[in-house]
């Protein structure tokens, strides 16, 4: 069994590709020496993985794409959960963006809804029932090798056999039928087919197949040295992304030697080589490595697989006893055919399970920050500029605007992103039981110490801790959390050994720091500690153009939460979403929207909204106009009665028969009795 190993950067040499052979006991691949390299091209499209298009693959031109219900978008999704126009994809500024185009539904990009955005390779896209993946170009996430560099030469001028696919004999079966009674060689040769052809379809790593591959090849050609060589996706590449290498003779540490010029022709023309004039060429006789190891003779044959070519299958030998005919030209360029397909399987197979990594490491919604308004886009700037510091950041804003997403977003984007990010809320805590969380304790340190306890301090090690709710923090706290700034470290309640520490702190308040300051209710030298960077987060009735997206987000979370089906909001639930001033920011929002999944039905209405929301819209209309339109709004309640009662009353108080004769679900017709303080009056 031969030795195998990756190229090795270091060994480039001017005449050729060099493939260095560094045999591990085994004599297996050296995985050690692997890296990672993209082989990408332009072919922008989707795929759609679900929905009624799955399967399909639409190709992304200049113009892009629309999708929606409609039969006029380019996309046609046939389901109620899209809008008739939902979005576009198209190309701008060199780079294709997703516009939602005012869906009732939302547009989703991993897992979050977006009003107008950037798209990546691999990206997923997610449209009612429909799920799109986003490719920019082609195969990537591929295990690969380092590249190489080529030099140009020229041919071998004499000895040489060029063999067209169409002329392969084994791609013929009548000839080869014809001539199996008189070759032995030929029977061996078709056996050694089959074998490979039985062997490779289960292979599912590229480097196991090219070490089967070497196997299978040694056993019926002369080769003492061979190299694998995938190009990149267009077929004809400076570098080669991927190379494999070999040696017959295990434990033997020299390098393969491959002619750039016959690859290269391989590749363009996509015939096979066989050159029996390695040395005496015009084209080697500068190659002085190519002379000290003596190579004789050159085999190239294409790895071409449904009219593409993948790459090149390079065998040599320094042997010219064994030098290479006709026969191991047609048998190598056969072999190279099923190589071909087992190659462009196992990598799509292998970039299928690269991306289903990425993506499942990517999605991590609990912790996405929502929101496309340029306040949030300012925050997304400053997130990134502080992010990769150490500095200590104080994140200031109205409870509810995601002041720990904030802070985890500044962690998962730092050096320490791999550390402990550890949060403490510490307004949820008394002093002592803070002063535990934050420092731990000594086993007898008071009572119920029964053991040592690490603190959160401690815990967080090389991490980021975040205190939120800073200003609840009691002086004597505030002394101790100083010195930890100061010195970085601490002693564990009822201990006396100083712990050192090294952790980023991110606190946040939404309290007034500078007027505690002024009536002593926080220290001032702590203050300046803190407040060495500055994050003001807006509330949400500052970025208003957030709420349609963030409805989205919280509806599609707290349906699958609540086992509901939700096809969106409606336009009118929208506008009062957008009229409420949310004092009570996000969190307020999130428990509004789920109130309205949870009591609504298909589509998010109005009436599904909690009264506070309902009330505030009414109360808006009512102060714009002066109050003009009171006496409407009170027709149309006194309305809303009349036929409420007058469906009771044709159904003999049956509820459900009511709500089917008004047309309307049986729970919005509970909801419209309770909020127009009809039921004292239903049960008389």
């Amino acid at each position: 069994m031969g030795g195998y190993n990756s190229i090795r950067s270091d060994r480039v040499i001017s005449e050729g590709i060099e493939v260095g052979i560094n045999i591990s006991s085994g004599g297996g691949i050296d995985s050690g020496d692997v890296c990672f390299s993209d082989a990408s091209f332009m072919d922008p499209r989707l795929i759609t993985i679900a929905g009624p298009l799955k399967g399909n693959i639409f190709s992304l031109s200049d113009e892009g794409a629309t999708i929606g219900r409609e039969a006029a978008n380019r996309i046609c999704l046939s389901d109620m959960a899209v809008s008739r126009r939902h979005c576009v994809i198209e190309l701008r500024e060199d780079a294709f963006q997703v516009r939602d185009l005012d869906s009732f539904n939302g547009t989703f990009v991993n897992g979050v809804p977006v009003k107008d955005r950037r798209l990546d390779h691999g990206d997923r896209i997610v449209i009612g029932d429909s799920q799109f993946l986003f490719f920019l170009h082609g195969e990537d996430g591929i295990s690969s090798f380092n590249t190489v560099q080529l030099e140009e030469e020229r041919a071998p001028a004499h000895e040489t056999v060029r063999l067209r696919q169409e002329d392969n004999l084994f791609r013929q079966p009548e000839k080869v039928l014809a001539a199996l009674p008189q070759s032995v060689r030929l029977a061996r040769d078709l056996n050694a087919l089959l074998k490979i052809s039985a062997s490779v379809g289960s292979i599912r790593t590229l480097e196991a197949l090219a070490r089967e591959l070497f196997d299978l090849i040694s056993a019926v050609v002369p080769a003492e040295t061979g190299a694998i060589l995938l190009s990149d996706e267009h077929g004809v590449s400076e570098e080669f992304p991927t190379v494999f290498g070999w040696d017959r003779a295990e434990g033997a540490d020299r390098p393969v030697r491959a002619s750039r010029t016959i690859v290269g022709r391989v590749l363009s023309e996509g015939i096979s080589i066989l050159s029996n004039d390695a040395q005496g060429g015009e084209a080697f006789s500068e190659a002085e490595s190519l002379a000290a190891f003596r190579i004789s003779s050159v085999l190239a044959v294409p790895l071409a697989a449904r009219e593409r070519t993948l790459g090149v299958l390079y065998l040599s030998t320094s042997d010219p006893l064994s030098a290479f005919d006709e026969g191991h030209l047609q048998l190598a360029a056969a072999i190279a055919g099923i190589a071909a397909v087992a190659i462009e399987n196992v990598r799509h197979v292998e970039w299928l399970e690269g991306e289903n990594r990425r993506l499942v490491d990517e999605i991590n919604i609990s912790h996405n920050m929502v929101g496309e308004s340029p306040r949030l886009r300012e925050v997304y700037a400053f997130i990134s500029k502080v992010a990769p510091t150490d500095s200590t950041v104080l994140i200031r804003g109205e409870s509810g605007t995601g002041k720990e997403l904030a802070a985890r977003a500044i962690h998962n984007n730092s050096l320490r992103a791999g550390k402990p990010f550890v949060a403490i809320n510490c307004a949820a805590l008394t002093e002592t039981l803070l002063e535990s969380e934050l420092f731990g304790h000594e086993r007898g340190a008071f009572t119920g110490a029964v053991a040592q306890k690490k603190g959160k301090l401690e815990i967080a090690d090389g991490g980021t801790v975040f205190l939120d709710e800073l200003g609840e923090m009691t002086p004597l706290l505030q002394a101790k959390l100083l010195r930890v700034l100061q010195e970085r470290e601490f002693e564990r309640v009822g201990g006396t050994r100083p712990i050192r520490t090294n952790i980023r702190l991110i606190a946040a308040t939404n309290r007034d720091l500078e007027a505690m300051i002024r009536q002593g209710e926080f220290r001032q030298d702590l203050y300046y500690r803190l407040n060495v960077i500055s994050l003001q987060l807006p509330p949400l009735r500052e970025r208003r153009e957030d709420i349609p997206l963030l409805a989205s987000y919280f509806a599609a979370r707290a349906a699958e939460r609540c086992h509901r089906t939700v096809r969106g909001l409606t336009r009118e639930a929208r506008a009062c979403l957008l009229d409420y001033d949310w004092p009570g920011n996000i969190r307020e929002l999130e428990n509004a929207v789920e109130h309205a999944v949870v009591l609504g039905g298909e589509w998010i209405r109005p009436e599904d909204l909690p009264e506070v929301v309902l009330d505030s819209a009414r109360d808006e209309v009512s102060s714009d106009d002066g109050g003009g339109s009171t006496k409407y709004h009170e027709a149309v309640k006194e309305m809303k009665k009349r036929l409420i009662r007058e469906a009771i009353s044709q159904a003999a108080g049956n509820l459900t028969e009511s709500a089917r004769l008004l047309g309307v679900h049986p729970n919005y017709l509970h909801r419209l009795i309770r909020n127009l303080n009809l039921r004292d009056e239903l049960k008389k």
